[in-house]
């Protein structure tokens, strides 16, 4: 028995996934892509130096402060966001192209762009990820050796506030464990494909799939 409606039946799914820094969501996202292809990453743009190891165009389009006024001047963002001083922003071209062709996809952000694209975008379904506690969040910073002392208290010390925004978001998931975090997402995900309300011909999906029917 299908656990969800065909892609072709329902509207393509956006899913906002936020932590504080050193949370592991990145981590995580990867992983829950690994487990569902047909999730789409949205690749943001930002002002910020790429880490080592990071390909612009796959982690995200780096563009200079001059280029990303620009974009944002011309509406080109459905969201944008200031973090530690460098600009982020999510292309609504891009988001708009990946709903008109029914997929679904997740974006990477931190509280402030999750709360504009809800505005903007009100069936999105947006998830913050928890740390354990503050003093786990504080070993894995320190275990990533990317930031120097002053810059993982500067991330420990925005932590709480980011983290008092969770009661804004649908779903809460602690990763505490990383595949019960996992599984956690994936049963998310799951769940919001197979809700009723996303099918815009729940009759025709009927008619096509009669073992789904109840």
């Amino acid at each position: 028995m299908a656990a969800a409606a065909d892609s072709s039946f329902r509207s393509g799914l956006v899913l906002v996934v936020s932590a504080a820094s050193g949370t592991g969501k990145t981590s995580l996202i990867e992983a829950v892509l690994k487990e569902n292809p047909d999730l789409q990453l949205s690749i943001s743009h930002t002002t910020r130096p790429p880490r080592s190891g990071e390909m612009n165009g796959e982690n995200y389009h780096f563009v200079s402060e001059e280029d990303f006024r620009a974009l944002k001047a011309a509406g080109r963002f459905i969201e944008t966001a200031e973090v530690f001083g460098h600009s982020y922003g999510t292309s609504r071209e891009q988001l708009e192209a990946h709903r008109e062709r029914s997929e679904d996809i997740v974006l990477e952000l931190d509280w402030q762009g999750a709360m504009q694209v809800k505005e903007t975008t009100p069936s999105a379904v947006l998830i913050f990820l928890l740390p354990p506690s503050l003093d786990a969040l504080k070993k894995r910073l320190e275990a990533r050796g990317k930031d120097t002392p002053e810059t993982i208290q500067r991330r420990l010390d925005g932590a709480q506030f980011e983290i008092s925004q969770c009661r804004e978001f649908d779903y809460l998931v602690v990763n505490d464990d990383f595949e019960v975090a996992k599984a956690s997402l994936c049963a998310i995900i799951r769940a919001e494909r197979a809700r009723t309300d996303r099918i815009r011909d729940l009759d025709g999906f009927l008619q096509t799939a009669p073992s789904n029917r109840p």
